[in-house]
């Protein structure tokens, strides 16, 4: 994602009352669960989340209408600590805490420091080749495959999603997804650390076709060549598959439908150049490359 959109979706509110209000939010809840918070504040979609350090833990709020609270954003990061195994590497929560003020609900959730960092900061997609140890790529062979192996059902992508947006996006029918798995969901560069492996950001994950979270963390790969190239090499036993190519299809219409809206504008040719080579079929719309300043 190039600068400009970072600056446009992950940055606080632009309502002052809106900033001011998350921040006593964040302040109320580090007293709450006696930590003290300290370093510089991450914010998260369009200033929906906000984070700190907050000595060895890392302290996040998000916030809801009142009767409004609940879905992914809300409760996908707890179920996560309960239901996926230890040996999906992941920050642990420490502790969860739920309140209302007028109007407005609150979720703090305290979960430990990650100090390794993420391959990438503040944007999904690389911007050049990297270079990662054998061993990474194991650690994260090994994690999908326990992951995959979760029973859940919840449901981190629709059939009928499918349905809606297939012709919209790539021109083609809508196919049928037949091979679901549990996987992330967000499978970005941002949610994985360098070595070694942890995966962050939870609020997602649930059951996806097979190849969804592999295509989408390719496509995010697609400006580093070397890259993509050895993501297609380690997992060709799911990407050269049939169901691997339909979750392929659909991390790419999904990404597809992002940059319709002026996200990842360096990388919507590249995206809509990769659906093209496997539906044989233009993408209906013409993505602009990058977007107007």
């Amino acid at each position: 994602m190039d600068r400009a959109v970072r600056q446009a979706v992950f940055v606080a509110p632009a309502e002052r009352d809106e900033l001011e209000r998350m921040r006593r939010a964040h302040a109320a809840a580090a007293q709450q669960l006696r930590v003290s918070a300290s370093g510089p504040e991450v914010w998260g979609w369009r200033g929906r989340t906000l984070g700190r350090r907050a000595r060895d833990c890392w302290l996040r709020i998000v916030s809801a209408e009142a009767g409004k609270a609940g879905g992914r954003l809300w409760e996908w990061t707890a179920t996560a600590d309960t239901h996926v195994p230890r040996s999906v590497p992941r920050p642990r929560l420490r502790g969860v805490l739920d309140w209302t003020a007028p109007d407005v609900a609150y979720r703090a959730e305290l979960t430990e420091y990650v100090s390794i960092p993420p391959v990438t900061s503040g944007t999904p997609a690389l911007d050049q080749d990297i270079v990662l140890p054998d061993s990474w790529w194991s650690e994260l062979k090994s994690a999908l495959g326990a992951l995959a192996t979760v029973p859940t059902d919840r449901e981190s992508v629709r059939q009928n999603w499918v349905d809606r947006n297939f012709r919209r996006f790539l021109g083609i029918d809508p196919i049928r997804i037949r091979e679901t798995t549990t996987g992330h969901a967000d499978l970005h560069w941002a949610n994985l650390t360098r070595a070694p492996l942890i995966i962050l950001d939870w609020e997602n994950w649930g059951r996806l076709p097979v190849g969804y979270d592999l295509g989408l963390l390719h496509a995010y790969s697609l400006t580093a060549p070397a890259t993509a190239a050895r993501i297609r090499r380690e997992f060709a036993h799911v990407l050269d598959t049939d169901a691997g190519r339909t979750g392929e299809l659909v991390a790419l219409a999904q990404l597809l439908q992002a940059c319709s809206r002026g996200v990842h504008p360096t990388l919507t040719p590249l995206i809509a150049r990769r659906a093209q080579a496997l539906t044989h079929t233009p993408v209906p719309t013409p993505y602009p490359a990058r977007r107007p300043s």
